[in-house]
């Protein structure tokens, strides 16, 4: 019986809506445009791919429709449940594996792999990430790329909205690099590591490539209904995130960082 996992057990909650509450909206499907752009430019094409914190599958299944033998993992058996559900109504049952498996437990893994990808704050949810780098190292063949989708410690959108909006608490609750969210009820502890904790936690065994922001301009998921009733707007910010969005000091102040790193050969 596979060990229950606190941000596990938050997600089971939370995956039967997660589709409609996040997947399906204008700004998930804006952010994660952005994302996937990225991804299917620096992966190698039609090889072995692992994923970190996959939820309903929504990146598997796209990375399998172009090509990648996917193993996807996620500590939610709910979301896992869910993902399955999703392949299987598009008439496959092998790409991709989905698997119940904590990012913490990364060891329970066979195989190796050319690539490894997170999206969307999974792994904000690890207190330390070098032991899951040391892990990735063993796992993935020479110069693997990592593309990995954190939150930022600092989201200009979030300070400024939840200001605007008389919630100093929520404005600031990153700053301090961690904080207990509620989820479904359930306490899930969320880090929030700064570029350069990343850049170190990952080294000697991972160098960093490239860094970009994912939702500078465009808003967090929680600014949906505001943002729907302005969607020329929206089209707006996604055209400036497409300018800005890899400019030193603002690829760090988004919603998310999209952090490139690639396989140095070091394994200690």
């Amino acid at each position: 019986m596979i060990a229950a996992h606190p941000a596990g057990q938050a997600f089971d909650a939370m995956a039967d809506t997660y589709d409609d509450d996040f997947t399906q909206s204008l700004i998930g499907q804006t952010q994660r445009s952005a994302v996937m752009q990225d991804a299917f430019r620096i992966f190698p094409g039609r090889r072995r791919l692992l994923e970190l914190n996959c939820g309903t599958g929504e990146d598997a299944l796209r990375f399998a429709e172009n090509g990648w033998k996917v193993l996807a993992l996620d500590a939610s058996e709910r979301m896992i449940a869910c993902a399955r559900i999703r392949r299987e109504n598009l008439g496959t049952r092998d790409n991709p594996q989905f698997r119940q498996v904590a990012t913490e437990d990364l060891r329970e893994i066979a195989g190796e792999f050319d690539g490894v990808f997170s999206n969307f704050s999974g792994l904000n949810c690890v207190r330390d990430l070098a032991p899951v780098a040391r892990i990735l190292a063993e796992q993935t063949t020479p110069g693997s790329p990592l593309v990995l989708c954190l939150s930022t410690r600092v989201c200009l959108w979030e300070t400024a909205w939840y200001l605007l909006h008389g919630k100093p608490a929520k404005a600031f609750r990153r700053w301090t690099g961690r904080h207990q969210a509620m989820l479904q009820g359930m306490p899930v502890d969320v880090y929030y590591p700064t570029l350069n904790m990343l850049r170190t936690a990952f080294l000697p065994h991972f160098r960093l490539r490239r860094v970009r922001a994912i939702g500078l301009f465009v808003p967090p998921s929680y600014v949906e209904a505001w943002i729907r009733k302005h969607p020329l707007l929206l089209r707006a910010f996604v055209r400036l995130d497409r300018v800005f969005s890899r400019l030193p000091l603002l690829r760090i102040l988004g919603d998310h960082m999209l952090l490139h790193f690639e396989k140095t050969g070091e394994v200690l």
